[in-house]
């Protein structure tokens, strides 16, 4: 497990069917009106991976190995807002968040390949299963022989993949002594720039001390950009009395009980981006 760390003073070179709470498919208007006009709308998928790629080389820190479970904790959190699944209701005696089970609310397809095979998997799989199992499912995690078909392969491929489709990324072959390698590089470095300055801005000028009142995608992008160990790579070009608030807040809402969280929102959504979280502590 790796958590988000304090950097060191050298500067890297920047290169939601629950009785009193809101349906998810109504939290899509809020989160459009919140996204810069001029971007993109990428998955959370592919904006995480997006922080994780090194500009000039396009590929991923060989030492992180928190990205692929990461990925698929997106999976869960992005289906959940596009109101796919969510978390089944409390109970009079309520139960910790990973001892509840996901259920499909709709197998409607999302239109995202990943999102879909994912969806499938879930709808067919009896009994069900709760966050923390599914995303060891998805990544591949298990020693059951029998689950080992749950894998959802070459996720970070396939990502890049789709945003080399959208102009962001560019397709390159590096040689690396005894090999070759499928590289990616940012291409449009304008549209990761926008996404890097609205996360900081999140923890800095837009600052709401109140994870509540925070927008959901921006609060599930910082969780997930944790769980997947990129989210320093969105700091590290702050100055460094701005970067030292901004890892301040970030570990404020980090560190939070995910249990107590939950108990305080009104919607699936926040419901999942806690439990992702539970399940990365858990982990």
């Amino acid at each position: 497990m790796t958590t988000l760390t304090k950097r060191n003073r050298r500067v890297e070179a920047p290169a939601e069917q629950n009785e009193g709470r809101r349906d998810p498919d109504d939290d899509d208007d809020e989160e459009e009106e919140d996204t810069d006009s001029k971007s993109l709308r990428l998955t959370l998928m592919e904006e995480v991976l997006l922080l994780g790629i090194k500009d000039k080389e396009g590929y991923t820190s060989f030492w992180n190995d928190s990205i692929s479970s990461g990925l698929r904790s997106c999976m869960m959190v992005e289906l959940t807002l596009r109101g796919r699944i969510h978390l089944e209701p409390q109970s009079t005696r309520r139960r910790k968040l990973l001892d509840r089970r996901v259920l499909v609310k709709s197998s409607a397809p999302t239109g995202d390949v990943l999102l879909d095979e994912a969806l499938k998997i879930m709808k067919e799989t009896e009994p069900a299963e709760n966050v923390a199992n599914w995303i060891e499912l998805l990544t591949g995690e298990t020693w059951n022989p029998l689950k080992m078909h749950f894998q959802i392969r070459n996720v970070r491929e396939r990502l890049a993949k789709n945003l080399v489709e959208k102009g962001v990324l560019r397709t390159e072959k590096q040689n690396f002594l005894l090999f070759d390698m499928t590289t990616h590089p940012v291409t449009d470095g304008n549209e990761k720039t926008r996404l890097v300055e609205r996360l900081q801005e999140s923890l800095l000028e837009r600052w709401t001390n109140d994870s509540r009142r925070m927008n959901h995608r921006m609060l599930a992008l910082i969780v997930l950009a944790h769980m997947a160990d990129v989210l320093d790579n969105a700091l590290l070009a702050l100055p460094d009395e701005r970067y030292d608030s901004a890892f301040s807040r970030s570990r404020s809402l980090l560190d939070a009980d995910p249990d107590t969280e939950s108990a305080k929102v009104t919607t699936m959504a926040e419901e999942m981006i806690w439990a992702v979280l539970a399940s990365f502590n858990k982990s």
